[in-house]
């Protein structure tokens, strides 16, 4: 009989757990457009992506009339450009400050305070831009007074010169002499000699650096002293070059003056000029 009792037992729990095993398994359940709805804009909020929250809450408003979660994220989306109107505020972006206010009042029309102290900032970041660009003006025309103003002293002195100038030109008696123009200091020659050598060892070593400073001093003598030169240079070639640099300085010094320029080679003695001063 006991026997009986357990083979039964046994057997009500094979066909128990083959029913259990063969029962259809709930199938997935849709989940609700509105509630997907939802949580596209929470995610939208966290984010931080502003623009496509308000076109989210414009859409749900539409479908969803009268659901009592709407104000909340509509105050929510207020307070999020309240935010983000004061972050471009401390960064000293008064438009994008003032455009992020205006959101925010759109959204909440009913509740002005909440924007209040935005608005109060705003106002207070305006005034103080003026008031900075209105010093600045000012600064700038203090600084344009004061240079016309220089101007016009320095443009009294050189009158003033001028007229103290010929007035004592005026009263100096006519027979005084024209003072002496300074003599001309000679560089290189002696102007009482009747010639002057000057070596150019530079043009064997082609030193052209040092060429050319030596020439700018016997341009300057052959001016001051009307000079005839001659250039002794062992090559053909190397007369054009030194004639070159010294025709190119003279005409520096005195564009009108007509130098007398000879050569002659000699290969075998070190290169110089001959100057020969005017008598």
């Amino acid at each position: 009989m006991k026997s009986f009792v357990l083979h039964g037992c046994a057997l009500m729990l094979v066909l128990l757990l083959a029913g259990c095993q063969s029962a259809p398994q709930p199938a997935n359940l849709p989940v609700d457009d509105l509630v997907s709805a939802f949580r596209q804009l929470d995610q939208s909020l966290a984010s931080g992506d502003l623009n496509g929250a308000e076109s989210q809450l414009v859409s749900l408003q539409q479908r969803a009339v009268g659901d009592t979660r709407l104000e909340q994220y509509q105050r929510q989306l207020a307070e999020a450009h309240l935010q983000q109107g004061q972050t471009a505020l401390q960064a000293g972006d008064l438009d994008s400050a003032t455009k992020a206010l205006s959101r925010a009042r759109s959204l909440m029309p009913q509740a002005p305070a909440l924007t209040t102290g935005l608005d109060g900032a705003i106002t207070q970041a305006r005034e103080t831009e003026l008031a900075m660009a209105a010093q600045q003006r000012q600064a700038d025309e203090q600084a344009a007074a004061r240079a016309d103003a220089m101007r016009l002293e320095q443009a009294r002195q050189l009158r003033l010169s001028a007229e103290r100038q010929a007035a004592a030109q005026a009263t100096q008696p006519a027979n005084t002499p024209a003072p002496a123009p300074a003599k001309a200091q000679a560089k290189l020659i002696n102007p009482a000699a009747a010639n002057s050598v000057i070596a150019l060892p530079m043009l064997d070593t082609q030193d052209n650096e040092r060429l050319r400073s030596l020439l700018d001093a016997v341009a300057a003598d052959m001016v001051a002293f009307n000079c005839a030169v001659r250039i002794e240079v062992r090559q053909s070639k190397d007369f054009p070059w030194v004639a070159s640099l010294l025709n190119a300085r003279i005409k520096r010094l005195d564009p009108g003056f007509s130098p007398r320029i000879s050569h002659v080679i000699k290969p075998a003695q070190v290169p110089q000029l001959i100057l020969s001063p005017a008598r």
